[in-house]
């Protein structure tokens, strides 16, 4: 495996049609030596960090997720992302996602459009239903309503995008009659969105029906079992006649060290734990991954877990089997400390990313 630590290549030549993004949900980590857990309000002051050194290391992109659990820190990522634009200067501002189904659409909108205004035009949304159900009991919402609940919100949004006056109807809200959404922004085609899909045919469809970017959760298994979705989406997209770019992202977990050793010792633990707690809540069973269930999602499946040239080839072959405009990293996982995030988030931005590119340029 590789072990050496490949030196920062120019990107001045490249175009920047391919984009390089981070994700977290704001994991509440651990010391570096495992002997105390951190608080939540210290967890925010580290992504905030973050996200800072994100933007200072040339990458793209800044996705905030959304969660209401004690185990992640962050339950409002619009106001994340606030405070992110204030720090930094060029990186995109995204959620990761919002959980639209519990949240209502107009006040989505105005509030991402507000931090789009007060970063020169840097905000953007991905709509999601959420990995987990929390939020749904916790806003009033039943859960037998679930798809209800996403198909009518997507529907408002989607309309909210053309800063006009809507006319809207439905079953989950208030209706509409001619009302507009204040602030507006500058984008001629409206706040830019993604549909956060798991792996559902139907989802797909309707990201295309809205004329959406489609972003692709992997988080298990090879990525280029998704490469069908990916073909559905676009003959979607031309289906129902939807014109402009069309927009493809994948998300995943991973790491990134200076060795493919090093990253394996320091993200294994914290992600078999992360792993065991979920079996636990989703009766997948009780017992930790082994190592050998580890190493075959990092060189099978979806983990981007290595040394810089490592995850860059994984990231190139992602890109090429799946045809993906942009590549999000979920570079945390439960209690791996900051420290060490910190170090593989500026690793991929001065030399993974320089790496693909130049690779990329080659084929």
């Amino acid at each position: 495996m590789t072990t050496s630590h490949p030196a920062s290549i120019s990107t001045e030549r490249h175009t920047e049609q391919f984009e390089f993004g981070l994700h977290t949900f704001g994991d509440v980590t651990s010391t570096p030596d495992g002997e105390r857990q951190l608080s939540q309000p210290e967890v925010l002051r580290n992504v905030l960090a973050e996200a800072t050194l994100a933007d200072a290391s040339g990458v793209d992109v800044i996705g905030i997720g959304e969660h209401h659990r004690p185990d992640y820190a962050i339950s409002a990522p619009d106001v994340v992302l606030s405070a992110v634009g204030a720090a930094t200067e060029r990186i995109k501002l995204i959620s990761a996602v919002t959980v639209l189904s519990s949240d209502d659409p107009v006040r989505v909108y105005q509030r991402f459009a507000t931090i789009d205004g007060l970063t020169g035009g840097r905000a953007e949304v991905s709509l999601g239903r959420g990995s987990f159900i929390e939020s749904y009991p916790l806003f009033g919402y039943d859960l037998s309503d679930y798809e209800t609940l996403f198909e009518e919100k997507v529907d408002l949004f989607t309309k909210l995008r053309s800063e006009g006056p809507v006319t809207w109807s439905g079953s989950t809200r208030a209706g509409l009659k001619n009302q507009q959404i204040f602030p507006t922004t500058g984008h001629d085609a409206g706040l830019p969105t993604w549909v956060a899909v798991g792996g559902t045919p139907n989802s797909v469809v309707r990201a295309a029906r809205h004329g959406l970017g489609l972003e692709l959760a992997i988080i298990g298994g090879a990525p280029q079992r998704f490469s069908p979705l990916v073909d559905l989406y676009h003959r979607a997209l031309a289906e129902f006649g939807v014109e402009g770019e069309r927009r493809v992202a994948s998300h995943s977990h991973g790491f990134v060290a200076e060795t493919d050793e090093r990253a394996e010792e320091l993200f294994y633990p914290s992600w078999a734990a992360s792993m065991h707690q979920l079996g636990q809540e989703r009766g997948w069973g009780n017992g930790y991954p082994s190592r050998e269930q580890f190493q075959q999602e990092i060189t099978q499946g979806a983990l981007f877990v290595g040394s810089p040239e490592t995850v860059a080839r994984k990231i190139v072959q992602t890109k090429r089997s799946l045809g993906i405009t942009r590549f999000g990293l979920k570079y945390g996982n439960g209690s791996l400390a900051h420290e060490h995030m910190m170090e593989a988030i500026e690793l991929y931005g001065t030399q993974v990313k320089p790496l693909v590119l130049d690779m990329l340029s080659d084929s």
